[in-house]
């Protein structure tokens, strides 16, 4: 396959252009939070967060939420390449406001947990979990 001097020099360009071209692999946690929330203040109490202080696997670590009255909550491990772990969203026919399930972690990280409150309000929960590797706690 042969080229003239033309396509060589227009490929190059294209791929310089290419190049210089601003791209996002991964959405921050703060990026994650803002969209949850529209910019809105977030209060601390009105959401439980359960989450073990030593995770002697960062593949499965168990958490659960609770938050009375919440529309919606939102999960998010700061530490991870993707943050945004898992939302839950509640029906006005929901018989309570929790949930729980495994999450993975990259390693040791704060996972938070914001919920919608069903009269627009945000109340946030942290909690700080150290992955260890083999289970010895150091």
């Amino acid at each position: 396959m042969k080229f003239s001097r033309r396509e060589t020099l227009a490929m190059g360009l294209g791929a310089a252009a290419i190049g210089f071209m601003p791209f996002r692999v991964n959405a921050s946690a703060d990026d994650a939070i803002a969209a949850f929330t529209g910019g809105a203040e977030m209060g601390e109490g009105g959401i439980t967060l359960t989450a073990p202080e030593i995770a002697e696997n960062g593949n499965t670590v168990p958490i659960s939420v609770d938050a009375p009255g919440a529309a919606a909550i939102l999960v998010i491990a700061t530490g991870n390449p993707t943050p945004g772990v898992a939302e839950f969203k509640f029906g006005e026919l929901a018989g309570s406001q929790s949930a729980s399930t495994r999450i993975r972690l990259a390693g040791t990280q704060d996972v938070l947990a914001i919920a919608k409150m069903a009269d627009g309000s945000f109340a946030k929960a942290s909690s700080t979990v150290k992955v260890t590797i083999g289970g010895c706690g150091g």
